[in-house]
């Protein structure tokens, strides 16, 4: 009885202190201690605020990491992909949705345009 209450003891407040420890490792390698939608919105607009015409969809894909959402069709010939990347939140229930994206519009594997603008207009 001695023995068992002693390893109780000993272990109960060792697996107290390994609760509620998360890392996480985004799409750039980064690791936090926790998601931080706010950051990843304001480096989403700041990236977008910086984009050129023309750029590659790897490079893009690079500097971004993985989309949110991504979208391929073809239209009048044509190969179309949509990424969409965080930029705003709307709804507080820890889902990602497009309306809280911003797209991003290559054609031909070059950006053509970016916006909710741009993507109506397809």
């Amino acid at each position: 009885m001695k023995k068992s209450l002693a390893t109780l003891l000993l272990l109960a407040p060792l697996t107290l202190g390994l609760t509620g420890c998360i890392i996480v490792a985004d799409g750039d390698g980064k690791y936090n201690s926790s998601v931080d939608h706010e950051d990843r919105e304001r480096d989403n607009r700041s990236q977008i605020a910086n984009l050129t015409l023309n750029t590659p969809i790897d490079k893009v894909k690079n500097q971004f990491g993985v989309p949110d959402f991504n979208e391929t069709y073809t239209k009048e010939g044509e190969t179309i992909q949509v990424l969409f990347y965080r930029t705003m939140r709307k709804h507080s229930d820890g889902m990602t949705t497009k309306d809280e994206c911003t797209p991003l519009l290559f054609k031909d594997g070059v950006l053509t345009s970016w916006g909710d603008t741009a993507l109506q207009q397809l």
